[in-house]
């Protein structure tokens, strides 16, 4: 590590690596703003106290923290680290965890473990996707998780306690009746699905979600709920599993797909709207066929959906304006 790479570190000081840490949680959501990242953090803690899980709050403070210093450990590109890069993955991890894991010491380790492993993940991935012109997203956090849920079946240290339970359909041909007890039901499943990006069950945690996508991006925030909205229409037509809905975990992925199509790798129009849309419908088909697949597992398909759809969506390289999109990496927004 060089002198002028120490100097750099020392100098981000506590208020700057607060900084780092804020914007690490608002890039889960493609924003690089330290407000936004505060609003997402106060809906997590919202969410896991109210949920009684107040170790989901915690888990997702040490993810991002563990996550973002070893990006600086490793001497990673510091732009990077500055914008929050290495913090999103981390931070998902850390709200996976207490989810699924009994809370015993030795999963409070597993959770640092992992959080530090998916950063050099995503450094590995960004290297060999660059050449498809593709990014990484969030499938650093799903392939390390997988690991973790799936070894915790043996691993008594750390006991599975709802691998299966988070997204996974009971395939019973359960169909969602348009009898919602009026417009506010409505609304709270359609907030839920924005918080269920972080995992949380909670239409205020959504909402302060939407407030700090608001706060970083008005376009964001508008396809965040347009991706809520039309993915949950999508499961109700399609007969997904009534009680999956409500809580919304068909409309995750979703959220994030529309951000990525709408407004982050293209500029807004009404042929990347168009596109978004698809994407967004598509994407919970996606997400149904996940589910069935790791249901063996025991395991959650978590953010997968979202990645491979927009994959998919970005490997054709269409152009929407006269700029050709750069996919390798996102805008940053301070």
């Amino acid at each position: 590590m060089t002198t002028s790479t120490h100097s750099r570190i020392f100098d981000v000081g506590i208020f700057g690596f607060i900084k780092i840490l804020l914007r690490g949680a608002a890039q889960v959501m493609f924003q690089c703003n330290a407000w936004c990242g505060l609003l997402f953090i106060v809906g997590i803690f919202w969410g896991a106290y109210s949920s009684g899980m107040p170790e989901v709050g915690w888990g997702a403070l040490l993810g991002v923290m563990v996550s973002t210093a070893t990006g600086f450990i490793l001497n990673l590109q510091q732009e990077e680290g500055f914008e929050g890069l290495w913090g999103f993955n981390g931070i998902l991890v850390g709200c996976a965890f207490p989810t699924f894991l009994g809370n015993t010491v030795w999963m409070w380790f597993a959770l640092a473990l992992c959080a530090a492993f998916t950063t050099w993940v995503r450094t590995g991935l960004n290297n060999l996707m660059r050449g498809w012109g593709i990014n990484s997203f969030t499938f650093p956090f799903v392939l390390c998780v997988w690991f973790f849920l799936l070894a915790s079946h043996t691993m008594h240290s750390i006991p599975p306690l709802n691998t299966s339970s988070h997204v996974l359909s009971t395939l019973h041909g359960i169909h969602f009746h348009l009898g919602l007890d009026g417009a506010w039901e409505v609304v709270k499943v359609w907030l839920r699905g924005l918080s269920q990006v972080f995992l949380i069950d909670s239409w205020v945690t959504g909402l302060l979600f939407f407030l700090g996508l608001c706060a970083s991006n008005r376009w964001a925030a508008l396809w965040a709920v347009i991706g809520s909205a039309l993915s949950m229409g999508m499961a109700i037509v399609m007969g997904l599993p009534v009680e999956h809905i409500n809580e919304g975990l068909y409309s995750f992925s979703a959220v994030l797909t529309a951000i990525a199509l709408a407004v982050t790798f293209y500029e807004p129009s009404w042929r990347s709207a168009a596109w978004a849309a698809l994407g967004i419908m598509v994407t919970v088909v996606v997400q149904a066929a996940m589910n069935v697949w790791v249901q063996p597992f025991g395991i959650a398909s978590l953010t997968a959906p979202f990645c491979i759809t927009t994959w998919l969506f970005l490997l054709p390289m269409f152009r929407f304006d006269d700029k050709h999109p750069d996919h390798t990496a996102w805008h940053h927004r301070s």
